[in-house]
């Protein structure tokens, strides 16, 4: 995970690859990596580019990543996360194709609202997390991940195409002409306030909206991966930088890399797929039973469906929790959960230092019997054994503006 107690880029790209965990797919040759509609702009703002999942992306800026973390809970922040994928679903049959893959109830959602859910497959293990919205009843705003950008698509469209085969009508357009923009903390909501044409103080939590954005056109979703209030912008990358550099002129805003971006989401309890999720986790062990909306739960009808049912009735035998340790050096990915005696009892999937709480913070799978808050546990760290207490998560109170 990401060395949030070091200010400079990791010089080797072994550390670089160790930084970013199972997200980080490999090195490409410089030529072969993607470039936002941004990159030049973070280039001229001092942005420290490293590759991540195909994409040239900041790390940091001048700041420290520490420094970059607390200035986004305290004032604001804008994350290019244009690597992210967008997709719309639409048709009279696109809110029944989508349930037939996720665990989510879409069809009850509000028209402008949204939730995260899962792609599952047939184990009921989790091929990516996302935040789906209702749009209308005929259309579905969809964020995947980038580094599961092409499995995803793969997914969605094999079984599309056999939806489709059944004289269904559903249709699904990839928004590569379009960034996406996050923007959060309390400085960043002033901001896009500001510059708005329309009154965004009744868009709660989850809620989208189509809008003007210094007369740019946006689609704008209030969520983000930070535990703090904020948007997600979906703007056209023609304007990208246009908007971006119209918000930075506001008070209190700058620019921050994926170093802080982790750092801010582990404190807020929030999974990051590669690492905490993967296909071999259900929703279930993953602590996101919550996603599986209560109508789902009278069929089960979705991709490893019968899986999840049995797991909601007879229980996991690991489930994800957080940890708070001591010692010098915070557990990273891999390290061992191990019980007061020594047995191995789980595996720490995200970990790192905590700005704001100045403590060492994590997040792991852990057997059964072992997972109540305030339950004492070691956590192998190289050669030595840290103190730890199971601790409920988030680990720093979030912000969302739910009304």
């Amino acid at each position: 995970m990401l060395k949030v107690l070091t200010k400079l880029v990791p010089a080797s790209r072994s550390a670089q690859a160790e930084v970013f965990g199972a997200v980080y797919r490999g090195f490409a040759d410089d030529a072969n990596l993607k470039k936002t509609s941004l990159f030049d702009l973070h280039v001229s703002l001092g942005g420290k580019m490293v590759p991540f999942a195909g994409w040239s992306m900041p790390i940091q800026y001048k700041d420290s990543i520490i420094e970059a973390t607390t200035h986004c809970r305290a004032h604001g922040s804008i994350f290019d996360v244009s690597h992210m994928c967008g997709i719309s679903l639409k048709g009279k049959d696109a809110i029944a194709f989508t349930e037939s893959l996720v665990v989510g109830d879409i069809a009850s959602l509000k028209d402008g609202t949204g939730s995260l859910s899962c792609f599952t497959n047939e184990k009921g293990g989790i091929i990516d997390d996302t935040v789906i919205t209702k749009v209308n009843n005929e259309q579905l705003y969809i964020v995947v991940n980038a580094g599961c950008r092409e499995k995803d698509l793969a997914h969605i469209g094999n079984h599309l195409k056999a939806f489709q085969g059944k004289g269904k009508q559903v249709s699904l357009e990839i928004h590569d002409d379009r960034s996406l923009l996050a923007v959060q903390g309390p400085d960043a909501v002033k901001a896009v306030y500001a510059l708005c044409k329309d009154d965004l103080s009744k868009l709660y939590f989850s809620y989208f909206t189509t809008t003007e954005l210094k007369g740019i056109p946006v689609w704008i979703t209030r969520t983000g991966y930070t535990g703090e209030d904020g948007f997600e912008v979906s703007v056209p990358s023609s304007r990208a930088v246009e908007l971006t550099e119209a918000l930075l002129k506001l008070p209190g805003m700058r620019m921050c890399g994926l170093g802080a971006r982790d750092s801010l989401r582990l404190e807020a309890g929030l999974c990051l797929y590669g690492n905490d999720l993967n296909e071999d986790i259900s929703p279930v062990e993953a602590g996101l039973a919550w996603c599986v909306g209560k109508r789902r739960r009278e069929a089960f009808d979705f991709l490893g469906g019968q899986v999840i049912k049995k797991q909601l009735a007879e229980g996991v035998t690991k489930r994800r929790v957080g940890f708070v340790s001591t010692g010098g050096a915070p557990a990273r990915q891999h390290s061992l959960i191990l019980s007061p005696e020594g047995k191995t009892i789980g595996e720490i999937t995200s970990g790192s230092h905590s700005p704001c709480l100045k403590k060492n913070i994590a997040m792991g799978y852990i057997e059964k019997g072992f997972d109540k808050a305030g339950t004492a546990v070691k956590l192998q760290v190289r050669d030595r054994t840290n103190d730890a207490t199971v601790t409920k998560m988030p680990f720093v109170p979030t912000t969302y503006f739910k009304g």
